[in-house]
């Protein structure tokens, strides 16, 4: 038997209960923020706690190695109305840990909501490399067939299907955001534009030139900014017409990561030398562009214009303890 949500649906005055699931990362805690200043209440889950702000109450749990009966114990306490999982990762994890973070987490997700005497809306970050690759110039609309080329676009596939699946089973109300690469203010010290934040900053320190020595950057992907992403997802936490969809959250339009790099270099002031290493295998294929027509239309969203107020709020939050 199905059983309709507590929550009423478009109705973003009234106060929620929502749980935030790596709610003190780079995605989690805007989130978490964002919320509590739209006054919902707001309790963020993560493995080691910290204060995010003030709104926000924090609950330890390490959400890669809690089992089914923790986590059901966890949101049988907090009794959310909203779950939103901003966990899981790529960068600087090996593919076990991935799976742990990303797809049993998830699995274990899923059942615990599954055991709440109400069903509870699931609003899941799922990724942009679920699809794969497509010819230069064409996007990728929701209907496209998946087929992911790395390892984390595979688990977060695993991912978006059991949302899916378990929407369908009455279980959860369910709703994944397929995200494109974020760019914003505490980027991951592992992701290319973080290892060049992290570069520049220590250069400035120095008070020397900085040379980044990358390889190729020609790859065109579909980058949004963090604050679109939180609007996105605050938006998917009561529309009713989100329940059971996959949505492209993306600027819709490929930029090449070297144009992301000379943005993050420009914003920086700092003095560099960009020195990309030779291509040495096939012409360049790798082309990413998310067809986000269904996120204006469900949602109500469009992405901004521009990245640039995005990449210097990235390079302020890395450079904070840089002395001007």
């Amino acid at each position: 038997m199905i059983i309709a949500p507590r929550r009423p649906a478009d109705d973003a005055r009234q106060p929620l209960r929502v749980a935030v699931l790596g709610g003190t990362g780079f995605l989690g805690g805007p989130i978490c923020r964002a919320l509590a200043d739209q006054g919902h209440a707001v309790v963020a889950v993560a493995r080691t706690p910290k204060s995010i702000g003030s709104g926000v109450v924090v609950r330890a749990l390490d959400l890669a190695a809690a089992d089914v009966d923790e986590i059901t114990e966890v949101l049988r306490d907090l009794d959310p109305d909203v779950v939103i999982n901003a966990a899981g990762g790529m960068w600087g994890l090996s593919d076990a840990q991935m799976l742990a973070v990303n797809v049993t987490l998830v699995e274990r997700l899923i059942e615990a909501a599954g055991r709440l005497p109400r069903r509870v809306r699931v609003v899941q970050l799922g990724s942009v490399h679920e699809y794969g690759l497509v010819p230069v110039d064409t996007s990728m609309p929701e209907q496209l067939a998946p087929a992911p080329v790395m390892p984390y676009g595979d688990f977060k596939l695993r991912c978006t299907v059991a949302i899916s699946e378990a929407h369908r089973r009455g279980l959860i109300e369910g709703v994944t955001l397929r995200v494109g690469n974020v760019i914003g203010a505490g980027q991951p010290g592992h992701s290319l534009l973080g290892v060049v934040a992290g570069r520049l900053r220590d250069a400035r320190r120095a008070g020397e030139r900085a040379r980044l020595e990358l390889a190729p950057l020609g790859s065109r992907r579909d980058f949004v900014g963090l604050s679109d992403v939180v609007a996105a997802v605050l938006l998917a936490t009561t529309r009713s017409d989100a329940a059971g969809r996959v949505i492209n959250i993306g600027r819709g339009e490929a930029a090449s990561a070297r144009d992301m790099v000379q943005l993050l270099i420009d914003v920086s002031e700092v003095p560099t030398d960009l020195v990309e290493a030779e291509r040495t295998g096939p012409a360049e294929t790798t082309w990413q562009r998310l067809d986000v027509g269904l996120a204006a239309t469900v949602l109500g969203w469009s992405p901004s214009d521009d990245l640039h107020t995005e990449m210097k709020q990235l390079w302020e939050h890395a450079g904070a303890e840089v002395p001007a």
